[in-house]
């Protein structure tokens, strides 16, 4: 790839967000440039926010209506008008659940979207801070030895060697060569506030970015919770757990909809940021930062020179020179001076040092490291940050959804278990299909005093062990055919009412009566 501009595409979905409406607070459409300092553009977005408080507010308005036509409407009592209404408030409780569990699936997915884009982000900020922390320590090190490590060889090697001016000239030489190294190492940028900038900006956006996942979390686990317990209320159609799901219902949709106008506003403002990042990064680093090194570590093009090629390159001449000297005083001086070997050896120690923070610092201003860690930084934000955002978006609209659908049909839930309690109520006890006078005869102790129709033997299966009892042609009253058929079970539906009150034998068993003979 010829440039990293080139690597960097701005997702259509970043381009789609950034070209929402931007209103201020004033109803005035302002720039869409992304300037966080400003006051204008901070009202765009909460303009944002407050396109959500309205839709909540619309949302639980119709609900209101909704409600107040349920509880002012009278429903029709007969039977066909029951069924269609129970089939109502079944599917509105399976679509109701099916919505939650979509949203509950999407809300996973994009929670960890977001999550993977911020933790990308995080991880390339603090890679470039070690990096600049890195090289502040090389030229803090480098600068260190060369004023204090250095001089205090070159001061006693000067006592040495004042009897012979050549060689205290050549000292006063490498003395320069030092000043011009360290002279090269300020005039590099000082990546002491950059660096704290950018760890500040990597620890808060790591703590805000936690607290962040866990309450999605947290909140995808109540929604499936709340889903859950209102469909058991409504199959248990217990009332006082549909009760307490409506109020948290109530709290769910609130929650929702202040999750989606914060997640809109805060995918429009990151879109607005990844349509043009260069801009913005040139602003905030203006104060300590060169325009033409933030544009080469942003594009690192090779037809952009690099800003520190010149400083280095000084410095390796000088470092250069300062050895060849070392060791022409090694080979000549050390023979007439042997004390000055000592001293000699601990320059040439300090410059080979010197050399390879040299090579560690050429390698860490080189632009592909930071501008590697830059695009991973742009990727997770533009990328898996603001996807997982949209994601975050449809869960909190299909959570919305759902929990409306759910408080639509938990009132007329409600209102059929009044009705079938209602109806329950107004049977008549004497009735005798009435299974709760089946069960009063049931459970009636004075049955237990009645005669059975007939008794046998469960171990003689022949007519003998059958007695019949004395016929009695009595009008049986309608009390009488309660207590029999509770004795036989209780169930009216299978006994023989015309045989009630003339001693037949239950319809198990099949009497035969006995031959006459008519002569």
């Amino acid at each position: 790839m010829s440039s990293a501009r080139g690597e960097y595409i701005q997702p259509w979905w970043t381009y789609w967000l950034h070209n929402f409406p931007h209103i201020n607070l004033r109803f005035q459409p302002i720039d869409n440039t992304f300037q966080p300092e400003d006051a204008n553009y901070q009202q765009s977005l909460i303009f944002l926010g407050c396109v959500a408080a309205a839709g909540l507010g619309l949302n639980l308005l119709c609900l209101a209506i909704y409600l107040s036509c349920l509880c002012c409407c009278r429903k029709e009592e007969e039977e066909e008008s029951k069924r269609p209404n129970s089939c109502c408030v079944t599917w509105s409780a399976v679509a109701a659940g099916l919505i939650t569990c979509v949203a509950v699936g999407v809300g996973f997915y994009g929670n960890s979207e977001t999550n993977d884009g911020v933790y990308q982000l995080t991880y390339s900020l603090y890679n470039a801070n070690h990096t600049l922390g890195g090289v502040d320590s090389l030229v803090t090190g480098t600068m260190g030895s060369m004023k204090s490590g250095l001089q205090m060889h070159l001061a006693r090697l000067d006592e040495i060697f004042a009897t012979r001016g050549d060689y205290v000239q050549t000292l006063q030489f490498m003395q320069q060569m030092a000043d011009n190294v360290i002279k090269q190492l300020l005039g590099l940028p000082d990546w002491e506030d950059a660096k704290v900038d950018l760890a500040a900006i990597a620890d808060q956006t790591a703590h805000v970015e936690y607290y962040r996942w866990l309450m999605y979390l947290l909140l995808l686990i109540v929604d499936l919770i709340i889903c859950l317990l209102a469909c058991l209320g409504l199959a248990k159609q217990s009332r006082w757990l549909l009760t307490t799901m409506m109020v948290f219902g109530v709290l769910t949709l609130v929650l929702s909809w202040t999750s989606l106008g914060a997640d809109l506003a805060t995918a429009v403002g990151t879109s607005d940021f990844c349509e043009c990042p260069d801009k913005f990064i040139l602003s905030q680093t203006k104060t300590f930062i060169g325009a033409d090194i933030v544009h080469y570590y942003m594009y690192c093009n090779q037809t952009l020179a690099n800003p520190f090629q010149q400083p280095l390159t000084i410095f390796q001449r000088s470092l250069t020179t300062m050895q060849i000297q070392i060791q022409g005083l090694l080979q000549f001086a050390v023979p007439l001076f042997p004390t000055a070997e000592r001293d000699l050896l601990g320059i040439q120690h300090l410059l080979n040092s010197s050399e390879a923070s040299l090579h560690q610092l050429t390698a860490l201003l080189d632009c592909r490291g930071l501008n590697k860690d830059y695009l991973d930084a742009m990727v997770g934000v533009c990328y898996d940050g603001v996807e997982g955002l949209l994601y975050l978006c449809l869960f909190s609209t299909l959570a919305a959804c759902a929990f409306t659908v759910m408080l639509c049909a938990i009132p007329r839930a409600w209102r059929q278990m009044a009705c079938r309690e209602r109806d329950y109520d107004d049977i008549d006890e004497e009735d005798p299909f009435n299974p709760r006078a089946r069960r009063i005869g049931s459970q009636n102790p004075n049955l237990t005093n009645m005669h059975s129709f007939c008794s046998y033997s469960s171990s003689m299966g022949s007519q003998s062990s059958l007695h019949r009892p004395t016929p009695a042609l009595t009008n049986a009253p309608m009390s009488e055919y309660m207590n029999h058929t509770a004795l036989f079970g209780g169930n009216p539906r299978y006994e023989n009412v015309p045989l009630i009150g003339r001693g037949s034998p239950p319809p198990s068993v099949r009497w035969v009566p006995e031959a006459k003979s008519f002569l």
